[in-house]
């Protein structure tokens, strides 16, 4: 079963269970996959419905920010359990021994030595995780790693 699949058949049953927020970030989800497969005029595939999933995990990361900042708990609350369920539609992310060495790797091939060469190595990094690990959680063992700190 697909993720849009999985995805339907979950909306089917939160609509039974009546869990409206479950059912609030499944239509949300749907919609956001249907407007991409508009944009990119053909059906999506499984690493493009991936990649919408974690960009509106990113969403709602930076509004959980926003939340956290205005001290509003009720919301804060609110966006943990949406990015709670987008989350479940991703497989794992990699464990943090298995990136640091895939980053150590890349890092020794490209000969990157210098705070400077971060950009650089990132996008090397991304590229060979795909969608398994979080940007975020990538730079730091960059920076790390490129600024002697090991």
């Amino acid at each position: 079963m697909n993720i849009s699949e999985k995805i339907n058949a979950d909306l089917k049953e939160a609509m039974k269970s009546k869990n409206e927020l479950e059912l609030a970030v499944l239509r949300l989800m749907r919609t956001a996959m249907k407007n991409k497969e508009i944009e990119a005029m053909h059906p999506l595939s499984e690493e493009e419905t991936q990649a919408v999933i974690r960009s509106m995990i990113k969403q709602g990361k930076d509004a959980l920010t926003d939340f956290t900042t205005a001290g509003r708990q009720d919301l804060i609350e609110r966006q943990t359990g949406e990015i709670a369920i987008l989350e479940r539609y991703l497989p794992p992310a990699m464990p943090e021994a298995e990136l640091e060495a895939i980053c150590q790797k890349v890092i020794t091939e490209m000969g990157a030595v210098s705070p400077s060469d971060i950009g650089k190595a990132m996008g090397s990094v991304m590229k060979v995780v795909g969608g398994r690990a979080d940007g975020s959680a990538v730079r730091t063992i960059v920076q790390r790693l490129l600024s002697g700190n090991q």
